[in-house]
């Protein structure tokens, strides 16, 4: 997927748009990506 000619990317593990759904979001005043997969770790924390 191309958002503003930009390739998304995870801003956590760098997975691109052809292999996963993203959400974005804001993360240190910067427009970010997140991916489903790395969503729980933002919410819950890594253990």
């Amino acid at each position: 997927m191309v958002v503003e000619g930009i390739n998304v990317k995870c801003f956590v593990c760098g997975a691109d748009d052809k292999e996963r759904v993203y959400i974005e979001c804001y993360h240190e005043a910067r427009k970010e990506a997140v991916c489903v997969h790395c969503l729980p770790i933002l919410i819950h924390g890594a253990h």
